[in-house]
């Protein structure tokens, strides 16, 4: 049976012929290659031609080497995670819930295409890549809007919401990252384990700024213990 979430990355193949077209035919092509075998070995310019029905030299006239055809993939690919962020935040009812769920479809859209993440994230940084320009548009940005948000709300303590969303996506990355590589840790439910992660971070986050940034981990223990019983009296 086939992924919904693969399905969705791949676009009806344009007729036959060149400029944009053909360019995009290619980056079908490589996708589905990519999709279907789940590794980038797979993966060759002859593989791609092949598939489209040109020769080699076609795609060359669209892409320098493989490298830049990858690339140009994987930025296709993020196009898809910016839509997804976008549905999953207009169905949240507070910011906050937001922020989490935001969190979560970066996690889940990354293990639901291991490979295209692997190639987009963990790969030798290239320079003049279009990657990181569509992960900043389709996940940073939005975490970052969602931070500032909180901020301006008095959830999250005032501060740059820059850095506090760079703290975030580093964790939703980790988690990502080893759900792919290390899928024989016991995590138990992947889903349940990310929002753990996820929760942990937002709330260290929080509480950062209500002690202050400069607090040693002692300093924290100390006052969220001072806070207990009046932050439980609180949630009764």
């Amino acid at each position: 049976m086939a992924n919904p979430a693969t399905e969705n990355l791949r676009r009806r193949r344009a007729p036959r012929g060149s400029g944009d077209l053909l360019r995009d035919e290619i980056l079908e092509a490589a996708t589905e290659l990519l999709l279907g075998t789940g590794h980038a070995k797979a993966v060759s310019i002859r593989s791609v031609a092949e598939r489209v029905g040109v020769t080699p030299p076609s795609i060359y006239l669209h892409f320098q080497d493989k490298d830049a055809l990858l690339d140009a993939v994987c930025a296709r690919y993020f196009e898809k995670l910016d839509e997804e962020m976008q549905r999953v935040s207009a169905a949240q009812s507070s910011t906050v819930e937001v922020l989490r769920a935001q969190g979560l479809a970066y996690i889940r859209f990354a293990t639901e295409t291991p490979e295209l993440y692997r190639i987009a994230t963990m790969g030798e940084w290239r320079s003049g890549s279009n990657v990181d320009a569509a992960l900043a548009s389709s996940a940073f940005e939005h975490i970052c809007a969602t931070v500032q948000a909180l901020i301006e709300e008095g959830t999250f303590p005032p501060g740059d919401a820059t850095a506090i969303a760079l703290e975030l996506w580093s964790a939703a990355h980790g988690v990502a990252s080893l759900l792919i590589a290390k899928p024989h840790l016991p995590f138990g439910d992947a889903e349940a384990f990310a929002d753990r992660v996820l929760r942990a971070v937002f709330t260290g986050n929080m509480v950062t700024g209500l002690v202050g940034a400069e607090a040693s981990p002692d300093d924290m223990v100390e006052w969220l213990t001072a806070m207990g019983p009046s932050l439980k009296r609180q949630s009764v």
